[in-house]
């Protein structure tokens, strides 16, 4: 199945379902890290529920000249994103994931973000600030960006359901950012599964099982029912 890319603020590689569905299938944005770019965790895809549309999305800046690496910010220090650079960076994503379902032939009511570091920082950027823009996120070893100007809608989670996990050996983002994490979410409606795992700033074959049975069963569940 071929698939046209359409024109938005990212750039980006799409693969389409592994198998047929019904009806128009769901969507999962996958966000990278630090210093790679949107090949990073493409590699993820067959190890993921093969009805999603996965459209894996490219940070807008370049890391490291000479190489294929990018960003979706600068850091001041760990925690605290160049604000003009995340203020980017968000418009540009929150744009990119309505461009995502008006552009492509996905469900708009199951788009989901999968992040990891400094992706997953953005993706709980969005979640957090525009909670009905999509039906969950996995958040795998980042943090709530807390620093930046940002209004959180706390309150407006009912719909929201979370996956986060962390490695507690992780030596670029504590765990102690994830626990933070869960501690303001647990304070919502949010649905909210948290996991650590023996692990440093990587994806292992456990948390990748867990959060992809975790994706698995939200599609398996009606929205309005979480």
């Amino acid at each position: 199945m071929s698939i046209d890319r359409i024109s938005t603020t990212l750039v980006h590689k799409v693969r389409p379902p592994a198998t047929s569905v019904p009806a128009k299938p769901p969507a999962l944005i996958l966000l990278h890290g630090r210093g790679t770019n949107e090949d990073d965790l493409l590699g993820l895809a067959d190890f993921l529920d093969p009805r999603f549309f996965i459209v894996s999305a490219r940070a807008p800046y370049r890391f490291e000249q000479g190489h294929d690496s990018y960003a979706w910010f600068g850091l001041q220090e760990i925690g605290k994103p160049d604000a003009q650079q995340f203020s980017e960076a968000y418009h540009h994503l929150t744009q990119f994931i309505e461009d995502v379902k008006t552009g492509y032939p996905v469900d708009p009511a199951r788009v989901f973000l999968l992040g990891f570091s400094m992706g997953s920082i953005m993706a709980f950027a969005v979640a957090l600030t525009q909670p009905n823009a999509v039906r969950g996120i996995v958040a795998h070893s980042g943090y709530i960006p807390e620093s930046v100007s940002l209004q959180f809608a706390w309150t407006q989670l009912s719909s929201l359901s979370v996956f986060i996990a962390h490695g507690l050996h992780d030596p670029v983002i504590p765990i102690q950012k994830a626990r933070r994490a869960q501690e303001l979410l647990s304070k919502t409606e949010a649905d909210l599964t948290y996991k650590e795992y023996p692990i440093q700033h990587t994806i292992s074959e456990e948390s990748l099982a867990d959060l992809s049975q975790w994706l698995q069963k939200k599609l398996d569940v009606p929205a309005d029912m979480k």
